[in-house]
């Protein structure tokens, strides 16, 4: 019977980092969030209790709330790890930060522990390079929303173990998803693909081709997408696409050059859902906090405790 550890970190309370800790719990496991202070930690853990009190809500889990919820607990002290079996890092795009965060959370680790990281498009060998047990290291590209989504991409770098390789396997089917199986690559499959389609409508409204509700039809409709490209981007965030972007356009060439449609929107501050606008307008949406550049403590920094 597939399951998942019984004890998972997650380092980034934000969006996706809550979206992980929802999944896990759900399937089983006692989860612990470690944000960058007590305001983002208590964020974090209103993020993950609602996504929990909505699948109670949907029937999609026999537990009620209450037992649920004593399953999560959040902190500012990447001691929480400690005890962890598993723990992914979900803080945003930047190699250096994300390397820091890593080598954080490896100092306190058991030396039979796992870790992931949830990047998107950032090379898992880099990130390994910050580590001293780069084979028990991979990714796990989580998708959003994470309720929702079916997929999670595992994406195994020259020193992942395969025993790692097995691991995941288990644990996303335990999950209730599939894994698809990459090397490491710039932008995987997932992003690489995504991206590039994402980038050419975005080139066809800075045209004049159509308009974005066309353009996003003619996907939908031509091609059984459930969700259009830009609507899509405006779900990522339209910061979070010009970052890989340019990172995709570093490493795989001028294709992937980002449109000047992109950076003045990023510029102007429409970055989507989470600012009320973007490709289109989400007025009726309420708008997410936007995250500031790293979710969580240095490890330089003075750290608390544990609560639930």
């Amino acid at each position: 019977m597939s399951s998942v550890p019984a004890r998972v970190g997650v380092l980034g309370g934000g969006r996706m980092g809550a979206g992980i800790a929802h999944a896990f719990c759900l399937a089983g496991s006692d989860v612990v969030v470690v944000e960058r202070d007590e305001t983002a930690a208590d964020a974090g853990m209103v993020r993950v209790t609602q996504a929990l009190a909505r699948s109670v809500e949907r029937g999609t889990t026999a537990e009620d709330i209450a037992a649920l919820t004593a399953r999560v607990s959040v902190s500012t002290d990447y001691a929480a790890f400690a005890p962890c079996a598993l723990v992914i890092e979900a803080v945003p795009e930047d190699l250096a930060l994300k390397r820091q965060a890593l080598r954080a959370v490896e100092d306190v680790l058991a030396a039979d522990a796992w870790l992931a990281t949830n990047t998107s498009s950032l090379s898992v060998d880099a990130l390994a390079d910050a580590l001293q047990r780069p084979g028990r290291f991979c990714g796990l590209h989580f998708f959003n929303p994470v309720p929702a989504s079916t997929l999670i991409e595992v994406v195994l770098g020259a020193q992942t173990s395969p025993d790692l390789e097995a691991a995941t396997r288990t644990w996303v089917e335990a999950l209730g998803k599939t894994p698809v199986v990459v090397r490491d690559t710039p932008g995987f499959a997932s992003s690489r693909l995504g991206v590039a389609i994402a980038l050419e409508a975005m080139r066809m409204l800075e045209e004049g081709v159509a308009t974005a509700e066309d353009i996003d039809a003619a996907m939908v409709l031509g091609y059984r997408h459930p969700v259009g490209p830009l609507r899509t981007t405006d779900l990522v965030g339209l910061d979070v696409r010009l970052g890989i972007a340019e990172y995709l356009a570093s490493t795989l060439g001028p294709r992937f050059t980002p449109p000047a449609i992109l950076r003045e929107k990023v510029a102007q501050g429409h970055l989507g859902r989470k600012s009320g606008r973007g490709f289109f307008d989400w007025e009726d949406a309420p708008p997410s906090p936007v995250p500031s550049r790293a979710p969580h403590a240095s490890p330089a920094e003075p750290v608390k405790g544990e609560r639930t």
